[in-house]
């Protein structure tokens, strides 16, 4: 079935500049809409749910976003958890509670290297210096007059941008161009 699958950001990912940036896509992620009534469990169906605003929790390949007091957004990379689906709906079925499948509807741009939070302050009104947005927080917020969602994945840095498949290929081509600028400087 993979191979009849197509990304919006197929012939323009990944992209580089040596030294500077990296774009690439986390093709087709498994990503679960969980929206839970109170009280909240630390854990849902073997998930973690992160419970302060803006965090995130990592269980091995499974990264839970904290999007809002009773969303969340589960992520895995494809085929690295074939059953979380299953798992979440099967946790909350005796609560109020609703799980959605939301793989189709975003993009998973990867972006990393030296230059990635210039990028991203670029097109972005939040502070993601060091003190104020590190490893394990996530956003949701405009980016280039987009509706997206910012994880950091990493501390050197490296993030993870969620955008709806139809603003993808249009956003991608953003990012390029305004990386570019890092070919010029030192």
């Amino acid at each position: 079935m993979a191979e009849g699958r197509h990304s919006p950001l197929d012939g323009l990912l990944p992209w580089s500049l040596p030294d500077a940036v990296r774009l690439a896509e986390l093709r087709f992620a498994r990503q679960i809409g969980l929206r839970l009534r109170p009280p909240i469990p630390a854990y849902i169906g073997g998930v973690p749910l992160p419970l302060q605003p803006n965090r995130v929790a990592v269980m091995r390949a499974v990264r839970t976003l904290w999007l809002g007091p009773n969303e969340w957004l589960v992520t895995a990379p494809d085929g690295a958890v074939p059953e979380l689906l299953s798992w979440i709906t099967r946790a909350v079925a005796d609560r109020r509670a609703a799980v959605t499948d939301l793989s189709a509807s975003r993009v998973v741009i990867e972006i990393t290297g030296p230059r990635a939070r210039a990028l991203l302050e670029k097109g972005c009104g939040l502070d993601l210096h060091p003190r104020a947005f590190t490893l394990g927080c996530c956003a949701q917020t405009l980016f280039a007059r987009l509706p997206v969602i910012i994880d950091q994945t990493g501390a050197a840095p490296s993030y993870r941008l969620f955008v709806r498949r139809s603003a993808a290929r249009w956003l991608c081509e953003w990012l390029i161009d305004a990386g570019e600028e890092f070919r010029f400087l030192p």
